[in-house]
């Protein structure tokens, strides 16, 4: 392993202590965020004046001189692998991509390669600086594995601590487009009884509960009212289909993002998406209600019919606010051409 040295001088008037004195002057090039910096003081690898010092909390004037030492990125145990990837956007810090249905974002026992991070591996290469000491992408967040759409990924250390705060504090702009079975109207009696549910001003549908691990089924999440993960989602109805309103296009997006957030909701409501393996996604439909086609295509369709249409976040070094939108996929497109 190499290391690099990354000297400097504390300016005027700096903060009483030392690791944010550190954070605030150390050079932009040098890539390191505040967390990686207060781990590496208390690691033993800062000096001032040339006396290693362990505590963050130090007291440091102005004119310090400061020495950090810096090994350098091990590469991941994860390995590279040449796969297609739909690059929406890319620059030294991110990568923006439209993930496909189908594709696991990160290996896991189940899936150990052919994932989203053994793709950016092999596109990215030495454009990695590393995230924790690691070269390896920065996953800030995540879609299911059949669910498609724009994703995310920081190529630095700094890149990644900056989109994981937006994603903490949900400023991050996701709208999701689905298609649901019925749709989700204020004027429907049953839906506004549903505890947990309410609607705003243009029709649009709030679902606010809990979430969080189903006691029974470890690979599914519940709805509580008590404990879990406080969970916020937004839908409004962009096109119904049928008679009566028997399915519909519809838009979600999120106040905060649980683990199968929109699926559990939707489902919740008694919305369920086409397609959902886990949370009731087969229904029969009456042949009065659509085309035989489209009730076969409904039917045979297989995948939560779910995807990340829009991503907006500001940029974590440049504080360019970006804002990026991925059209529906063939198989959900061909699948509302014949709903129509």
């Amino acid at each position: 392993m190499t290391n690099r040295i990354v000297e400097f001088v504390i300016g005027e008037a700096p903060p009483k202590r030392l690791d944010k004195a550190v954070s605030r002057d150390v050079p932009e090039e040098a890539q390191l965020s505040r967390t990686r910096l207060a781990r590496l003081i208390t690691q033993g690898h800062v000096q001032v004046n040339g006396e290693t010092v362990v505590d963050a909390k130090a007291h440091v004037e102005m004119g310090a001189q400061i020495s950090i030492m810096i090994e350098e990125a091990d590469d991941s145990h994860i390995g590279p692998e040449d796969i297609p990837l739909d690059v929406v956007f890319e620059d030294d810090d991110l990568i923006v991509v439209n993930k496909p249905a189908g594709m696991v974002v990160h290996p896991a026992p189940g899936s150990p390669s052919g994932t989203l991070v053994n793709a950016l591996l092999h596109h990215c290469g030495d454009s990695l600086s590393g995230v924790g000491g690691i070269k390896r992408p920065g996953i800030v967040h995540r879609i299911d594995k059949e669910t498609s759409g724009l994703l995310v990924v920081a190529k630095t250390d700094a890149a990644h601590q900056g989109l994981a705060a937006q994603f903490e504090k949900h400023t991050v702009e996701r709208y999701y487009r689905a298609l649901s079975y019925g749709a989700p109207n204020g004027n429907d009696p049953r839906l506004r009884g549903i505890r947990g549910t309410s609607f705003e001003a243009g029709n649009i549908l709030k679902v606010t509960t809990q979430l969080a691990r189903h006691k029974h089924d470890r690979q599914r999440q519940a709805v509580l009212f008590d404990g879990g993960r406080h969970a916020v989602t937004r839908v409004r109805i962009v096109e119904p289909y049928g008679n009566p309103e028997t399915l519909a296009l519809i838009e979600c997006w999120l106040e905060t993002g649980r683990t199968h957030q929109i699926r559990v909701h939707m489902a919740h409501v008694g919305h369920g998406l086409v397609g959902d393996p886990t949370y009731g996604g087969k229904r029969k439909l009456s042949s009065k209600s659509l085309p035989a086609a489209a009730i076969e295509a409904v039917q045979k369709f297989p995948r939560q019919a779910l995807h990340a249409a829009v991503l907006g976040f500001e940029h974590p070094v440049s504080r360019e606010m970006m804002r990026f939108e991925a059209p529906i996929p063939d198989d959900m497109a061909s699948l509302i051409e014949l709903l129509k």
